[in-house]
């Protein structure tokens, strides 16, 4: 590609809106208005296009395409080690041991191949021409995205005894490539060191515990690759390092620490058919919810695709074939549906394949056909062999599924019941709702409180035309240890569900919700904290969109009610009550109350504080797609039966813990 051979996402065309301008002044449109944005520009001036955004999300995407085209190397076969520092200037080191970036000089352009990768979008190795087989970063675009949006960017490559090197200042060449030295014969790789631009980032400090999870994801998905990452900072200098040999059976087995699994080793299917190579492990447990993560050349499709669709079906026909083979089910009973076979079950499905066709830009779904039937015979034909092989497995599976499938059909009966019911008289709200008198979801908002106390108070202090409250009683059922009859019977869970609007599971569907805020509003305690989680573990798993789409929130009441000359101050932290002291004066005068509960607030205050839109602060729940098994796998560190796992998320978290009431 050369210099001047621009596509068409490098062109921004503005147009002046001339609606504004009915019948004024005639704004000036003509060929000179159309600007051309050369090279990186582009990516300075839409960043979100290029990474999605430029929150602390898109600040570690800049990690994830560098390191990428490590692990293609790896994929390749040529490269065994990454190692990724966050620096003490929070700028990034990924350090590789593959071939190196080619430094020959690319013809077309008639700069370094390096260059080329660097400066120049939609170029690289991954377009055909052989350069890698299968690959991660598909749009050319990684290496260069990161370049345009640095401040400065420094790559050494090690090639042939010789070390190179070039630097970059927010996308612009600073000299040639150049060799600074000489290295081992035998040495070879590339080292990117790169810092984020204050100018386009909201935030630039690297946080290790994102970048951590990532990066343990990719050693999984890339067996017998060696991943350190490394933090330099002055306070929090620490090492980790990611080396599985197992690969994904042992990706498997971490998702798992958390449950009981339901037979001991994990089934492990690989092979290759039309050019797609299919790796599948998989292990039942005793929980009751499904977790099965797709990745296509090591990127996560949390929205599915073709590779799942083709695994879902090989293990449906599969389990229910030898189910009625062994006469495990009777003639008479109906086969188990895929939800049966499925429940309780961690999976990891990863494909390779030479020219994936994602559905959307962002990766998230797989497109191509092949992958469907590629998925489906080698898990088909290999799943078999193992439950003939493993009687008692396959019996305990079997077992599980008809439970399942029983509970299935008695929630089924619950929900036409409530169905029926609510068709009778008039779709009936839970009796203990106090609704709002407005009917338009978009300016509702319903709070969810903990006891009657608090209801009480909240019901005296809101504004009834927007604002409903719903008390629960007690502690709600822990969803993470309760099959679906269990969940539609019980009566806090069924309140809120009816209250909602939208249904739940197969059901669900958004354009019914009521209200467009769910408010948690549970005391500043511990028991208030569990029964935060209990709610968010609920919504997380049967209405996930809730979350997804920013519904979701949680209301932050005062821990401090500071009096001094019949003036009042509410402070919400320790830093905000010392803040106020310093301000007032720290004398005898102070009356300072430290609030347990919301019960303790009389309805004014409760209003004043923690509902009146002007002035209450609620946090926003929000879920990162991409990092869905690590939530998967914190819900049932925090709310499933074993206790070791609890202990070490507690102590490994206990640091980030403020104001706890012991």
């Amino acid at each position: 590609m050369s210099n001047r051979g621009y596509t068409t996402s490098n062109f921004y065309i503005t147009l002046n809106d001339r609606r504004q301008h009915m019948g004024g002044e005639n704004t000036e449109y003509g060929a000179d208005q159309i600007q051309i944005l050369e090279g990186l520009e582009a990516v300075r001036k839409r960043p979100g296009m290029y990474i999605g955004s430029t929150s602390s999300r898109g600040l570690h995407h800049l990690v994830y395409e560098i390191v990428d085209n490590a692990v293609d190397e790896a994929l390749a076969g040529y490269c065994t080690e990454i190692q990724v520092s966050i620096n003490p200037d929070n700028s990034i080191t990924v350090v590789d041991n593959g071939r190196g970036i080619p430094v020959g000089i690319n013809h077309k352009a008639g700069i370094p191949a390096v260059e080329v990768v660097f400066t120049i979008l939609h170029a690289g190795g991954k377009f055909g021409g052989g350069g890698y087989k299968v690959s991660g970063g598909l749009h050319g675009v990684g290496a260069s995205v990161v370049n345009a949006l640095s401040e400065w960017l420094e790559v050494t490559i090690y090639h042939e005894g010789r070390e190179y090197k070039q630097r970059y200042e927010r996308g612009h060449t600073m000299y040639p490539l150049k060799v600074v030295g000489e290295c081992d014969p035998e040495k070879s790789g590339t080292t990117v060191t790169f810092l984020p631009d204050k100018e386009i980032f909201e935030e630039t400090v690297y946080d290790y515990d994102v970048l951590k999870q990532r990066l343990r994801e990719m050693a999984f998905l890339t067996k017998g690759l060696r991943i350190v990452l490394r933090d330099e900072r002055e306070d929090s200098k620490k090492e980790k390092v990611f080396h599985y040999e197992g690969g994904i059976r042992e990706f498997v087995t971490y998702l798992n620490k958390s449950k009981e699994p339901l037979y001991p080793e994990v089934i492990y299917c690989e092979g290759e058919k039309d050019g797609v190579s299919v790796e599948v492990a998989m292990q039942h447990n005793d929980s009751y919810t499904e977790n099965s993560y797709g990745f296509v050349n090591n990127i996560n499709t949390p929205e599915g695709g073709t590779h799942i669709v083709g695994f879902r079906n090989a293990l449906t026909k599969t389990f229910n074939d030898y189910a009625r083979k062994n006469k495990l089910l009777k003639d008479s009973e109906p086969n188990l549906s895929g939800d049966d076979i499925r429940e309780g079950l961690t999976a990891i499905v990863s494909v390779k394949i030479e020219e994936p066709q994602f559905e959307g830009q962002t990766k998230q779904k797989l497109g191509n056909s092949e992958a469907r039937g590629a998925v489906d015979s080698v898990v088909s034909k290999q799943l078999e062999i193992f439950l003939e092989q493993n009687p008692s497995v396959a019996k305990a599976t079997v077992e599980k599924s008809v439970l399942a499938q029983r509970a299935r059909e008695a929630a089924r009966k619950a929900r036409d019941l409530t169905r029926r019911k609510s068709a009778l008289d008039g779709m009936s709200l839970p009796g203990k709702l106090a609704d709002c008198s407005d009917k338009d979801p978009k300016n509702c908002e319903i709070y969810i409180v903990e006891g009657d106390s608090a209801g009480g108070s909240a019901k005296t202090a809101r504004n009834r035309a927007t604002q409903a409250i719903l008390p629960l009683r007690g502690k709600i059922l822990n969803v993470e240890k309760a099959r679906l009859d269990r969940i539609y019977g019980n009566a806090e869970i069924k309140a809120m569900i009816t209250a909602f609007g939208t249904g739940i599971h197969e059901d669900f569907d958004i354009s019914k919700l009521r209200y467009h805020k769910i408010i948690i509003m549970t005391d500043a305690d511990v028991d208030g904290a569990h029964i935060a989680t209990l709610l968010l573990t609920f919504l997380y798993r049967f209405m996930p969109e809730l979350i997804k789409q920013g519904y979701v929130y949680l209301a932050q009441p005062p821990l401090y009610k500071v009096e001094k000359n019949k003036k009042v101050w509410y402070a919400y932290d320790d830093a905000e009550l010392n803040r106020i002291l310093e301000e007032i004066g720290r004398d005898n005068n102070n009356k300072i109350q430290r609030y347990k509960g919301l019960g303790e607030m009389d309805a004014e205050q409760l209003w004043e504080t923690t509902m009146d839109p002007e002035k209450r602060i609620l946090l926003k729940v929000t879920m990162d797609e991409s990092a869905t098994s690590e939530i998967d796998l914190t819900f049932t560190t925090l709310m499933g039966d074993k206790v070791e796992p609890r202990r070490e998320f507690i102590e490994e978290n206990a640091r980030f813990v403020e104001n706890l009431d012991i």
